[in-house]
């Protein structure tokens, strides 16, 4: 699978380090639109939601999903383009219907080339109707060689915390705990330190809510962002283009992988990373969060977020400057990235030397397969690729339709005791027409790493139910329970410890699920605490400390 030149993309790395858009985007100039971006009616985006196969987010308690008022419109015809990166282990993902809030509408998520995960297959996400309107359930990599759907009870509140012992190595990172379902209940299996991996992001145990209960999903090595592949640019079709008749759509316009480390954004309740400009205070009430704000809010896991760190883990710096680069976009309007391919190409035509002519947020794919320094190298598609993808196209839908249909009932009821909750559900799935190779088959250069050796559950710490309260209760126990590891530890290694940035402080207090994003679990350096508090929802619930932390 060599989708991608590494060593190009290991210089590209480099150059998008926070501070340094103008230099990573010097080769991405004005380019003419591509026939498709120039259709009538076709309105090519630089922001908007992130194609859940190429990134799907990490929610220690996951919620049902968004509801939007409307039906979603049924599916265009979308045609792989014709150009791909080079290489095996490549798929076609189709694009999908997200709900836009600001438009009150939905927008198209662009296809992706994508470089299949090892040993994992594709489950995408679906609109499904609710009683209240049409509700958004994730889409996942599964196991692949799975051929059942395991449908758990809700997981209890987490108890992740951070780490509460040193690291080995300077070279480790931290991966979370999660509850595992043993037999007849869930028991806590804790987080533990393991050596991080350049080209490889660690996906790590997670759940997905379903109308049907909740989906495990147990962790995996995934390529990092510069190898998955290419994403193109999000469109909104105006008017009646996508009921018309004969329509067909084929993405042009690829958005740049710095925006992955430089305009990236998380909406957990949407399962959906976004690129691009939401930098604007409504965009934190309306629950997103900046990368490095949601990692440290203890919400959930970034995995982006913690391969950068962990690649900047001799940089003391560096989170400063990307919490600096984010507080220069919010608060200077004029600095931010254009929000269309059309405003964008209309900033290169002016030829002024502004902040906002040096960001780049997409290039014409037809300009890309002609540059000998392209970020890909690309190939043609030839006939009998074309026939295969528009094939699996058709796989595809039926297997959206089919994973619909298995689910359809009655969600399980939020907050259920876990003692005492449901047992899981088990129905049979087919195979996903989007199936990695294992690792075997992929040879040396390509196959992951070997597997971390997980830890034992802890079957001292008792699941609590989750609730809309006080959901500070369980972890603060959990940590009174564990951080005398540390405490115990000599004083040079609790140096050592806090030197890497990772030990997590005091809980802020009690906090309602919507507001958790403000950072309840913030790290020795507070991460400047004032900003951070508006860098994700704000909810007047929530606890006393908070507000004494900002007093």
């Amino acid at each position: 699978m060599n989708v991608l030149r590494v060593t190009r993309w290991c210089t590209l790395t480099a150059l998008v380090t926070l501070g340094t858009t103008v230099g990573l985007n010097q080769h991405v100039a004005a380019q003419q639109p591509a026939s498709a971006a120039g259709q009538d009616g076709v309105e090519v985006l630089t922001r908007g939601p992130v194609h859940e196969a190429f990134a799907e987010t990490i929610t220690f308690d996951p919620e049902p999903g968004i509801v939007a008022p409307n039906a979603p419109p049924a599916a265009i015809e979308e045609l792989p383009p014709q150009q791909r990166p080079a290489g095996a282990n490549l798929a076609w993902i189709p694009g999908y219907w997200a709900w836009d809030d600001e438009r009150n509408d939905f927008l198209w998520v662009s296809g992706i080339w994508r470089a299949l995960p090892p040993g994992r297959q594709w489950v995408p996400g679906y609109w499904g109707q609710s009683g209240h309107g049409f509700q958004w359930t994730s889409g996942y990599w599964a196991d692949a060689r799975a051929r059942e759907i395991q449908y758990l009870p809700e997981p209890p509140e987490t108890v992740e915390i951070g780490p509460n012992i040193a690291a080995s190595s300077a070279d480790d990172i931290w991966l979370p705990g999660c509850w595992i379902w043993q037999q007849n209940r869930y028991a806590w299996r804790p987080g533990y330190w393991a050596t991080g991996h350049q080209e490889w992001d660690w996906i790590p145990d997670h759940y997905v809510w379903t109308p049907s209960g909740y989906i495990f999903v147990d962790g995996y090595y995934d390529y990092s962002v510069p190898r998955r592949g290419v994403v193109f640019a999000p469109v909104y079709l105006h008017g009646g283009l996508r009921s018309q008749r004969g329509f067909s759509y084929s993405p042009s316009t690829v958005i740049n992988p710095g925006v992955f480390v430089s305009h990236l954004f998380l909406r957990p309740r949407y399962g959906h990373y976004y690129f691009g400009d939401y930098y604007g205070s409504n965009y934190s009430d309306a629950g997103f969060s900046p990368w490095f704000s949601y990692h440290s809010s203890r919400r959930g896991y970034d995995p982006i977020y913690a391969n950068q760190r962990w690649q900047h883990r001799r940089d003391h710096e560096w989170e400063h400057r990307a919490e600096a680069n984010y507080r220069n976009y919010r608060d200077n309007e004029d600095a931010r990235p254009p929000r269309t391919w059309a405003a964008q190409r209309e900033l290169a035509g002016r030829g002024e030397k502004s902040n906002k002519k040096s960001i780049r947020v997409a290039a014409s794919l037809d300009e890309l397969t002609k540059k000998k320094d392209s970020w890909f190298r690309f190939q043609p598609v030839d006939q009998e690729e074309r026939q295969q993808f528009g094939q699996r196209g058709e796989e595809y839908r039926k297997y959206l339709q089919q994973r619909q249909q298995l689910e359809a009932n009655a969600a399980r009821t939020p907050g259920e005791d876990p003692a005492t909750a449901a047992q899981p559900a088990r129905r049979k799935f087919s195979r996903s027409p989007f199936v990695a190779q294992s690792a075997d088959q992929l040879g040396r250069k390509y196959a992951p790493p070997q597997r971390h050796e997980v830890l034992k559950p802890d079957l001292q710490v008792q699941p609590q139910p989750r609730t809309n309260g006080d959901q500070t209760g369980t972890r603060q126990g959990y940590r009174q329970g564990t951080a005398g590891g540390l405490q115990q530890q000599d004083p040079e290694a609790r140096r050592n410890f806090r030197s890497q940035g990772q030990l997590q402080g005091e809980s802020q207090g009690a906090s309602n699920r919507q507001s958790q994003g403000r950072g309840a679990y913030r790290g020795d350096s507070q991460r400047a605490s004032n900003d951070q508090s508006q860098d994700a929802p704000r909810n007047q619930s929530r606890g006393e400390s908070e507000k004494e932390d900002k007093d």
